[in-house]
């Protein structure tokens, strides 16, 4: 008889226990400790931090390796949590995984995929994917220098039709000892437009001999359910999806159905300026999040007005008084 897998039962990646198979997916710029510990709490069963300079950390800047680096406490319970390094030098990886393994990390993951131009044209990112043998030899160093479990979020190649990804994911688990492939089936050149190539990700689920996490389009329970079926992936990786949408989480593992109130979006938005505050101060963290700010007012409906008030602010009491009309409006609904 098949067993019938869900998105709820456990796995192991290398030596590490994975209480279920949603995963949060590192987000450039975004994925801090409360970003990943917001995820936690909506039930991600791993947590993967923003996009991290190997050379910052490697030459110690303060930003990085005491911003950058931090790994609460609180965000450990309920599975692992991972650093994603980026860069094209082994020696400098070396040395900056080993740094992530001393400032907790349960695993250390390589980024292969962004195609951002500034991050390419160094031959880190997505660049690496048509510089096969360097890739190897950063994925081998990173396992090195830390001692941890090393993944590698990759793309299906530069160009659309490319299979370099595919064909690099087999080298990185067989020649680097890569413990899993997170796979964003799109290419290089669409960046986030058009389906992704579930196809190829199903091809490569397949024939690798290691796990694949399955990213790019996880927007919705039905369409994630169905791409987790359709590729046999060992678990999925929300990016996008999950910006301002924490409880796509828990709609996936079954803790609840209905989408979020305006008053919960609201207590929710509270909360990651509470955190900001925490992490940054309240002089930063008040423009750091007018990038937050947008995926929560689309959850309550807001106008382009309400979007534009939110933009202006300068800090985090001047947002909150904005909100004041939003919540009035909400408890009165």
């Amino acid at each position: 008889m098949t067993l019938v897998r869900t998105l709820n039962d456990p796995w192991t990646l290398g030596p590490l226990h994975v209480p279920n198979r949603v995963v949060l997916a590192p987000l450039a710029g975004i994925g801090n400790w409360f970003v990943r510990l917001q995820a936690k709490r909506y039930g991600a069963g791993m947590v993967v931090s923003e996009m991290v300079s190997s050379f910052g950390v490697h030459h110690h800047n303060e930003k990085t390796c005491t911003e950058m680096l931090r790994i609460e406490p609180s965000e450990r319970q309920g599975g692992p949590v991972a650093i994603q390094l980026f860069g094209q030098e082994p020696d400098v990886m070396r040395s900056a995984a080993a740094r992530v393994a001393q400032a907790g990390a349960d695993l250390v993951d390589l980024n292969m995929g962004c195609p951002v131009p500034k991050v390419c044209k160094t031959g880190a990112g997505a660049a690496l994917i048509d510089d096969p043998d360097r890739a190897v030899a950063v994925a081998r160093a990173a396992l090195e220098g830390s001692g941890l479990p090393v993944t590698v979020k990759l793309r299906s190649g530069s160009k659309t039709g490319d299979r370099d990804g595919l064909h690099l994911a087999h080298r990185l688990v067989d020649e680097a000892g890569v413990a899993a492939i997170g796979f964003h089936p799109r290419s290089v050149q669409v960046h986030h437009k058009g389906s992704p190539d579930l196809e190829l990700a199903r091809e490569l689920v397949q024939t690798l001999n290691a796990p694949v996490i399955l990213s790019g389009g996880m927007n919705d329970p039905d369409t994630i359910r169905a791409a987790f079926d359709y590729t046999g992936c060992e678990a999925v990786m929300l990016a996008r999806g999950a910006l301002g949408n924490p409880w796509l989480f828990a709609r996936l593992l079954g803790t609840r159905d209905e989408e979020p109130t305006p008053q919960e979006v609201l207590d929710e938005l509270e909360w990651i300026m509470e955190r900001a505050v925490e992490h940054l101060g309240e002089r930063r963290a008040g423009r750091y999040l007018r990038k937050f700010y947008p995926w929560y007012v689309d959850r309550l409906g807001g106008t382009k007005a309400l979007q534009a008030a939110m933009q202006a602010t300068d800090s985090i009491d001047q947002a909150r008084a904005v909100l004041a009309g939003v919540d009035e409006l909400s408890a009165a609904a």
